[in-house]
């Protein structure tokens, strides 16, 4: 199980992993929490009349899309999209978004679908959320509160027969090295490297956090499966700019360099070897 925050996350956070382990077999459910609402248009060719106005309906078609591409089950929890503050001072978060939900309330909702869909594992965010978005934050807040309820009889029994789900990991899929090699190649092919900006970007963030890679436990083959990411993070037209980012590093650079997707083991009841390259690893057909 996935948690996410918005549609289009579970395609620019281990999507090309989530795509793996649906390929070979295994159930994997995409749980969005908002419906991405008051996302903006970041793709230029989408910025037409009537789009922003039908964002929510275009939203849950996009996703749809990108669930098939992933080859994903995808279910929603309905909270609202609390949109990214910007400004300084920054602006107050919308009533009834989701970032202002009572934590329990929202766990609760979550709690019921973990119940419902019995995952060994789930992926979810940081405590910074990957990044400082308030729904973000959320989103790691009520994943890891529902981890823990979600097996407790005597916590949201109205919620379903109780599940333990065996090990939490945060995705930790935009880190400094990774970003790094991908430079050191294009100095090689004396070339200019086409995200140097997001790079000095995050080595600034970095002085704060540092490096996520200090933080990987866990590194997923999966590079047979960028095409398929990639393909789904373009059926997010509204979100991704086809010409952007994401798509900058050539796949045969990526596949090459780096083929993996990187997580950190947050909580596990099961017991496992660090690092590790399978996220199933430590369960077995015992402790299932």
């Amino acid at each position: 199980m996935a948690v996410h925050a918005h549609p289009d996350d579970e395609s620019s956070k281990g999507g090309a992993t989530t795509a793996r382990y649906a390929d070979e077999g295994h159930d994997v459910l995409v749980v969005t929490l908002t419906g991405g609402e008051r996302g903006s248009i970041l793709n230029p060719a989408m910025d037409t009349p009537g789009v922003l106005e039908r964002m929510d309906e275009i939203r849950r078609e996009e996703m749809a899309a990108a669930s098939a591409a992933l080859g994903v089950r995808q279910t929603w929890l309905g909270f609202v999209d609390s949109g990214l503050p910007e400004g300084d001072p920054l602006p107050p978060i919308p009533d009834g978004s989701f970032a202002l939900v009572p934590l329990e309330e929202a766990t609760e909702a979550l709690v019921r679908v973990v119940r419902e869909f019995k995952p060994h594992v789930m992926t979810t965010y940081d405590e910074m959320g990957g990044y400082p978005h308030p729904d973000h934050i959320r989103c790691h807040e009520v994943s890891v509160a529902a981890y823990e309820a979600a097996g407790d009889p005597e916590k949201f029994p109205d919620a379903g027969e109780p599940w333990t789900p065996l090990k939490l990991y945060y995705d930790h899929g935009f880190s400094i090295r990774r970003m790094e090699v991908f430079a050191e190649e294009y100095e090689k092919l004396g070339e200019p490297f086409p995200l140097q900006e997001w790079l000095d970007r995050s080595r600034k963030y970095a002085v704060e956090r540092g490096d996520i890679m200090a933080r990987v436990t866990t590194q997923v083959e999966c590079g047979k499966y960028f095409p398929r990411r990639d393909d789904a993070l373009r059926a997010h037209a509204t979100q991704v700019d086809p010409n952007g980012a994401f798509f900058a590093i050539p796949l045969e650079m990526q596949q090459r360099l780096w083929p993996t997707e990187e997580f950190e083991l947050a909580r596990t009841r099961v017991s496992t070897d660090i690092p590790e390259t399978d996220l199933f690893a430590g369960i077995t057909d015992e402790n299932r």
